[in-house]
Parts: structure tokens; sequence; C-alpha cells
């Protein structure tokens, strides 16, 4: 297929879709496939272009250009053909997840307050499965609009009139809430435009290439792999329940097979949960030798994830330069820094003790060594910088500091949050400029390649007697320490004793075949000898919760801050403590 599809700047996401229709209108476009069965939906670059011009035209009866509507749809084209409407129609999208049935839903309920929205855009499918939620459309006093993708529409019905620009907003991608009100980030079209790009440069993406995405579409990871870089590409997204994969990870591969597809992403636990639950019989006559880019968009990645992950698979004609690391976030749209493509993750041994102290030197000794990968550098057209956090003063190679990113992907700021955007969005330079810089929150180091290496999280260190400890470093050590102990399941933090300081705190979740014979002193004696031989540091309590049960992000990502404040309010799951 002609490159010729990126020769030219796109005035909007509007004029994007509009020229994959007009330049690939048979082509396939987007495929739904059920946990079970065939194809439930499949549509062309000019049908869901027809299809969502004809929503669009709908929401221009109910609402304006800049009003706001929740996207709130199970897994399907019709939140594809939603989120499409809302680009060609001007109205801005607000993609949420759905509230379950038995959870607590003052996160919902701070984003409707926070966004006000004109719109609120459902299933029929969602609508008839949960009369639960018809109290809660109710509540967030929006008129509430049934969108279907399999309805058939007219060539020339739709909306024409609304032309939007780069400026423009597109979407509000709300954060996740773990620890304070949860903030709509602002991504225009322009920002995704210029990350499209950067991410079609960076790993290399081919015209025309084939995905195969599970992550939600109210993710940043799921929207913009799953449906915009696609759309981007004029390639077919074959998309998934997130669900399914939980249940049976390997539909994901049997997928990529099936569809031959070249390019997918997931976070780290997601490759953690494919060898977990590999079966031959499951991959019988399985060929994924198409598989060319897996994007592991975790931070940090682990290493023997990879490892396990190639030896698992193969056998199976995986080659071991598709796995991608990267690192990306909403305030940067998606992507902001990415590997080599086909060469798989570059990795560095540095000291344990040395970055504790926050430099990367190289080991004292085998004891000493611990392995770190590279997330990539920074896509195209853009910048990341370490800088030390307090001062904002850029740092030297292998010395940790905060990442800063700066390029056109950098989102426009929070929602209505004038205060805390100014301090993580800064102007660039001396101010006249109207392009932003990006403060991550993340902790991390560049080598002298300009390859980056995430350490943690800011708010996430823990401090010990002046020395500085990852959590996901801890957590790995818990983790391997014995059989029981789920992977990717875990949280380590400190709490604060008046008298000794900060003490460490281990609440790990526990296999479910090993809660019944569960030695809850035993297991605690085996994670603390491990924790104080790998980090040297005493452990406070180790705290045994149920499989499933600690908070995570929709992404995976643990909410360690939540997690703290569960266990100091009692409000934990817990089966055993040691």
């Amino acid at each position: 297929m002609s490159e010729t599809l990126f020769d030219r700047p796109f005035a909007s996401m509007a004029d994007l879709i509009a020229s994959r229709a007009r330049e690939r209108p048979e082509a396939p476009a987007f495929a739904y496939v059920p946990e079970r069965g065939d194809e439930r939906l499949a549509l062309t670059f000019a049908q869901v272009e027809a299809r969502a011009r004809a929503v669009a035209a709908r929401l221009l009866e109910h609402a304006e250009p800049g009003d706001r509507a929740l996207l709130l749809f199970p897994p399907g084209l019709d939140c594809v053909v939603a989120f499409f409407a809302c680009l060609l129609s001007g109205i801005v999208a607000v993609p949420l997840m759905v509230p379950r049935r038995t959870a607590a839903r003052d996160f919902s309920v701070a984003i409707l307050a926070d966004c006000t929205p004109r719109l609120l855009l459902t299933s029929a499918e969602l609508v008839d499965s949960r009369p639960d939620l018809t109290d809660w459309f109710d509540r967030a006093g929006a008129t509430w609009l049934v969108v279907d993708a399999q309805d058939d529409v007219s060539p020339a019905a739709g909306a024409e009139g609304w032309a939007p620009s780069r400026s423009d907003l597109a979407l509000l991608q709300y954060t996740s809430g773990s620890t304070s009100t949860p903030k709509g980030v602002m991504v225009s079209h322009g920002n995704i435009l210029a990350n499209l790009e950067m991410i079609r440069r960076r790993m290399e993406n081919p015209a025309g290439a084939v995905s195969v995405n599970w992550v939600p579409l109210y993710h940043d990871m799921g929207l913009m792999m799953g449906v915009m870089q696609p759309l981007y590409l004029g390639g077919l997204s074959v998309l998934l329940a997130p669900a399914s994969f939980i249940r049976r990870p390997l539909n994901w591969l049997r997928a990529i097979h099936d569809y031959r597809a070249a390019v997918t992403s997931a976070p780290n636990f997601a490759f953690d949960l494919c060898v977990s639950r590999f079966q031959p019989d499951a991959m019988k006559g399985m060929d994924l030798s198409c598989w060319q880019l897996a994007l592991n968009g975790a931070e940090p990645i682990h290493a023997d994830t990879i490892d396990r992950f190639n030896q698992t698979f193969a056998p199976y004609g995986l080659n071991p330069g598709t796995m991608y690391p990267g690192y990306g976030l909403a305030e940067a749209t998606l992507l902001a820094t990415g590997s080599q493509r086909g060469t798989g993750a570059v990795r560095r041994m540095v000291s344990r003790d040395s970055l504790r102290a926050g430099r990367a030197d190289p080991p004292r000794g085998e004891e000493d060594g611990q392995c770190l990968v590279s997330s990539g550098r920074a896509v195209p057209d853009s910048s990341v910088v370490i800088v030390d956090p307090d001062t904002q003063t850029p740092l030297p190679p292998l010395v940790v500091g905060e990442v800063r990113v700066h390029g056109a992907h950098v989102a426009q700021g929070y929602w209505h949050n004038a205060e805390v955007s100014a301090e993580t969005f800064p102007l660039s330079g001396d101010g006249s400029s109207t392009e932003r810089t990006l403060r991550t929150g993340d902790l991390g180091f560049v080598d002298d390649a300009g390859e980056l290496f995430l350490t943690g999280r800011i708010k996430d260190l823990i401090i010990i007697r002046g020395m500085n400890h990852y959590p996901a470093d801890i957590e790995r050590t818990v983790q391997d320490s014995h059989e029981a102990l789920r992977r990717d399941c875990g949280s380590a933090f400190a709490v604060t004793d008046d008298s000794q300081g900060e003490k460490l705190v281990i609440v790990q979740e526990v296999e479910r075949t090993m809660r019944q014979s569960l030695d809850a002193e035993g297991l605690a004696r085996v994670v603390r000898e491990a924790v104080t031989k790998a980090h040297e540091i005493a452990v406070e309590a180790v705290v045994f919760i149920r499989p499933a049960s600690l908070p995570k992000t929709t992404s995976g990502k643990i909410q360690r801050g939540l997690t703290r404040r569960l266990w100091t309010e009692g409000r934990l799951e817990v089966i055993g403590v040691g």
C-alpha cells in the first residue's frame, strides 16, 4: 500500500476520517470479535464514516460544538462510531468506564460533576442489559442517545457544516483518580494528529498494518492504539472485549494468528498473564510469525516478563524482537518514548545501591546488580529531559530525576483546573511560547544514547533512613519469593511512625489455590527475608489479601496511594497478616 497516506498534514481528525473513507472506501476498517464465535460486526472505512456522520447530525440536534458527551458503551463498534461522530460534530468526547453493578460510583459521579455533559451516548445493548443504569442516566442531567453501529444510513446523511481545526478540543481523557479527584486531560485534534505521526515514525508502522486490541476504549492506550493509529495507517483494527482477554488471554494470540496482525499493545501484566495461562492445546495450529510489534506500555517494564513471554511463545513463531517497550501517558496524548522496531528490549545492569542514591552506576558485584529495561527514546519531533524535581534544572545522563516531555503531543492542560494545569503543563522557555512542557511526576534517567529508563513515581517513592527505594522493585522481590504470591498483584508503600519515621508495608494478593492452606506467618517470614536480603530494609507488616482485590487503574497499574489509604482505614479484604 502506498505511503502517500501520510504525505499531507491533516486539518483535523474530521479531515483524517474523511480522507481514509475517500481513499480506501471498501477496505475493512474495524471488526469486533466476541469471546466465543465469529465476528459480530465489521465496517469498511466508508461505512464507519457514513454512520458517524449520521450520528453527528443527531448530536447537533441536541448540542453545540464544544459541549461534552459521555461515551458509555460495552465492548464493540458502537463506541467507535460514537467517538468518530463527536470528532465530526465538534462535540467533546468523554470516554467513561461502565459503572459496575456493585461498585461505589464516586469516580463516575466526580467526572459528571467536572465535565457537565450535555449528552450521554450509549448502546441499546447496554440499556437492555443494565436497567439499573437508568437512574444513573437520569442523574447525569444530560440528554441520552442510543448509538447503533449497524444502523443503515444513506450516503448523503450526516453533518457537513462543522469544520474543526487542529486547536479545537477533541476529547477529555480522565485520569484514574486513585489518590485525588479525577482530572480531565484536554486533548486537541492537533495533539492526536501529532502523536499519531510520532507513533507511526517511531514504531515504523507501515500503511495498512493490521492490529488487534483488547485494552478498553475508555483508556488512552486502547483508544489511541486500538482505534486512532489503525485509522491513521489505513489498516484493519480488530477489537476484543477486555473481559474476554482476562478470562482467556490466549484468545488475544488466536486473533493475532487469525487476522495476521502485525501490531498490538498492552500493559506489562498482560504478557505475564498469557504465560501463566499457557496451555499447549489452546495454542495448537497457531503461527505468530506475523506479529512484528507488541507495545509494552507499563512502567517500569520487567526483563523477566519479556524473557518468559519470548521463551513460552517462540515455538509458535514469535520473533524475540517483537516486544516493544515504550512509555506513555494521557497528558502526552499517548506515546512519549519508544524502542527501535525489531530489536527487542534494551537492557542495562545498574548498581542497586547507587540507584537508591539517585545514580545509575555499574554494579559492584553480582548481588548489587539490577537489570533495568529501557522504554526507548523520545518520539520524533519531541524531547525528553531529566530534571531535578525541586530545582527543575536539567540533570546529566545516568542521574535519576523527574521526566519532562516537550512536543506537539503534550495536552492543553486539565479541564477547569487552572492551578494544577499551570503546575503540570508549564509554558515552555521564557513563557512567550504557547507550547507546553509536561511535568510527568515519573522518575527515571537517560543514558548517553538517549534511552529512557524509568524507576518509579515521585509520589510513590519510599524513603527509609535517607535512602530511596522504588516500590516496583520491592514488589517484584516479594512475588519472586514464593509461588503462592500473584504476579503484578502487590503493593509496597511506607507508613509514617511518629517515633521511628517511615516503615515499609507490603500488601499482596495470594493465588486462589493457596487461600485455604495459607500459612500467613510462615509466608510472611519468607517475604521479610527476601526483602531484607535484596533491599536491606525491614518490613513492618506483610498483609495478604484475596485475589483480584488490589486497587488498580483501568490499565492494570497498581494504585499504591489508594492501597495505603485502605490499609490505614482497615478496608482491605485481608485473609492473613504476618
